[in-house]
């Protein structure tokens, strides 16, 4: 499972670099602010709003968890019922087979340009970069997209790809890129609205001159070979239904049995995404246009990409492939919430990447992300199918620790530490002596400015200083 994927590139060992230029990057800090007031807050009224959320939420992880025990079932189904309604499912072991299946769908239909609704699977697998390579421009259609298209920047969070991005920032974007654009200078790029105008203008008239629409899938239903995309702007209806192919680009985890499931995970999916009862737009595509139809695409194929993802099953990381994408771990993450997601150095970051990119890219280049945790347990909290992500981050921990990749401090600090709570009174007897000189040097300020060997705490904020005794001493005075 350390065997890397296939065309995934991570730039996660530079974690510990980048992370510490964000915290000082006031503009990223200021962009970042907007975690707290925004999305988190708008999930948090959602989920008030809905008494059966927590039972929603168990239902939601029983469909996921039974889907993935008989994924091999669920997905041959899916595949005979594309097939039924004319379609074509295409399958993707790893990275590159997938790219080169895309490009093979292309080529045949003569396509030179593309357009491309949100994805994290297409982003995972480099896609825009390969058809650019082999002459095919693909153009990014959701707006937070194409603002990172244009800065030549990886999205920043799977459900708000810009919102590292100030609205300043964009309007400086837009002034670079849109210069032979016409009519642009009619737009007010002072104002958020105006900035959206434009983009709706000049993305416009990119919809009406794509040869292939290409899309991801937030869920692929067995029963009846539906893909379905949940989206806040037309450009995914756009997307799929005005070029002459449609190409749904999915991971293999995404199947569901029946539409009533789909029901239950999107009813999860938009509350814990943006705090909507329902997005703007909830989309099925179901195989090519009949002849009935007064529009949609000739042509309907299905791309479901591995890369990966089967050596997860059975594993102790199966649980990770249970994830709708909703992005609510890291809208309650404090250290994505301080770093924001291209110090994750991969596609998918906060929580859900800390234990997905090893998964993909291997413990040896992604291990800084596990650890870059504080462990409180919000990412469990929030995830609206229950994935343990603190217990998954723990177990890359060890599987770091047991293949020798932790640095050597680390492991020379936790065997030491090992020694110690192996023997219970040497243990105590550390604890305590360790708890009254923390005491002693916090004096009355009852704090730690600085601390020898927790300099990573002390440059950013104040360690408390404990009160000169551990919390089992105190426990067993409690209750004497």
């Amino acid at each position: 499972m350390n065997r890397p994927a296939p065309g995934l590139e991570v730039t996660s060992p530079r974690f510990v670099e980048v992370a510490h230029d964000a915290m000082g990057d006031a503009q990223l800090q200021r962009a970042l602010g907007r975690l707290k007031s925004g999305l988190s807050a708008l999930r948090g009224a959602a989920v008030a709003g809905l008494p059966e959320f927590e039972t929603l939420r168990d239902e939601g992880a029983a469909i996921r968890a039974h889907t993935l025990a008989h994924l091999d079932h669920y997905l041959l189904a899916f595949e005979a019922r594309v097939v039924e309604a004319g379609g074509v499912v295409h399958w993707a072991a790893d990275a590159a087979e997938a790219r080169e299946i895309v490009l093979g769908i292309c080529r045949a239909v003569g396509a030179r340009r593309v357009t491309k609704g949100k994805s994290m699977v297409t982003e995972e697998i480099e896609l825009n970069g390969h058809l650019a390579a082999h002459g095919i421009e693909c153009l990014e259609t959701d707006l937070g997209e194409y603002i990172v298209q244009l800065r030549r920047e990886r999205p920043s969070h799977i459900v708000a790809p810009a919102i590292h991005v100030l609205k300043e920032q964009v309007a400086d974007t837009f002034a670079e890129h849109h210069r032979d654009e016409p009519g642009v200078g009619a737009f007010d790029r002072s104002e958020a609205a105006g900035l959206m105008a434009e983009a709706r203008a000049v993305i416009r008239r990119r919809f009406l001159e794509a040869d292939v629409g290409i899309t991801g899938a937030n869920f692929a239903i067995a029963e009846t070979g539906s893909t379905v995309i949940v989206t806040n702007e037309g450009n995914g209806d756009l997307t799929q239904s005005l070029p002459r192919v449609h190409v749904a680009v999915t991971g293999i985890e995404k199947v569901v049995p029946t539409l009533e499931d789909a029901s239950t995970l999107i009813r999860l999916l938009t509350r814990s995404a943006t705090g909507q009862e329902a997005s703007v737009y909830t989309t099925f595509s179901t195989g090519p246009r009949r002849a009935e139809d007064p529009d949609g695409p000739e042509q309907f194929h299905v791309v479901l990409v591995d890369n990966g993802r089967s050596e997860m099953l059975g594993s102790e990381f199966e649980d990770m492939l249970r994830c709708i994408r909703c992005g609510a771990c890291m809208n309650h993450c404090p250290v994505y919430g301080q770093v924001g997601g291209h110090a994750y150095g991969s596609v998918y970051p906060g929580p859900m990447g800390a234990v997905l990119t090893p998964s993909l890219a291997g413990i040896d280049v992604a291990g800084h992300l596990p650890n870059a945790s504080t462990f409180c347990g919000a990412c469990e909290a929030v995830c609206p199918v229950r994935i343990p992500l603190p217990k998954l981050m723990r177990h890359w921990r060890a599987r770091e620790f047991e293949a020798g990749l932790a640095p050597a401090a680390m492991r020379s600090g936790l065997s030491l530490w090992g020694f110690a709570a192996r023997r219970p009174r040497l243990y105590r007897r550390l604890a305590g002596l360790g708890a009254r000189l923390l005491a002693r040097l916090g004096g009355r300020s009852g704090r730690l400015r600085r601390l020898p060997l927790g300099g990573g705490w002390t440059a950013w904020r104040d360690l408390p200083a404990p009160e000169g005794e551990t919390f089992l001493a105190a426990w067993e005075r409690q209750v004497k």
